[in-house]
């Protein structure tokens, strides 16, 4: 197996689990913060595909999906254009509400589709290209890649344990 494919396969489990923690919730369930200064499912997912989307663009030279498909428009959040949700106060996280598990899902997909697609196109030679140089040592595509799997990962769990939350709540 190539290194492209276990990348292929890793940023596929997040989409199965954005799927699953967004299925049968109504906008109360998925804007639902189970305590005050709580994430809310919709903010989780929305800040976790913001960040692939916004990391996977710059990487590759891509556009961002969140702008080229109008996600932004469609979610209408009232933030600035390039916000991905990092640092945001609870303020800001109550401004992240959607209307549907759909918008969400959407939004995920359209930015999966992109990143497979430049994942597909990946050799090994591109994977040790540098992408960010603020860093010591300098951020390989690998690494960010990789790390962008990571944080997706950690942020699809948490949205899971709220949902499980919100339910028990409404049981």
């Amino acid at each position: 197996m190539l290194a492209k494919d276990i990348l292929i396969e890793g940023y596929g489990r997040i989409q199965e689990e954005v799927h699953a923690a967004v299925e049968g919730l109504d906008p109360d369930g998925l804007n639902a913060r189970p305590a005050a200064g709580a994430n809310s499912v919709a903010w989780l997912v929305w800040h976790l595909t913001r960040v692939q989307d916004d990391h996977v663009a710059d990487a590759f030279g891509l556009d961002q999906v969140w702008l080229s498909g109008e996600w932004e428009k469609r979610f209408g959040l009232g933030l600035p254009r390039d916000d991905t949700g990092y640092g945001h106060s609870s303020a800001k996280v109550a401004k992240v509400r959607v209307d549907s598990a759909g918008l969400l899902t959407g939004y995920y997909d359209a930015v999966h589709e992109q990143t497979l697609r430049a994942l597909r196109a990946l050799t090994a030679q591109d994977l040790e290209r540098v992408v960010d140089d603020n860093w010591d040592p300098p951020v390989t595509l690998a690494v960010r890649l990789v790390s962008v799997l990571s944080d997706d990962l950690q942020h699809v769990g948490q949205a899971a344990y709220v949902r499980g939350l919100v339910r028990s709540a409404d049981a």
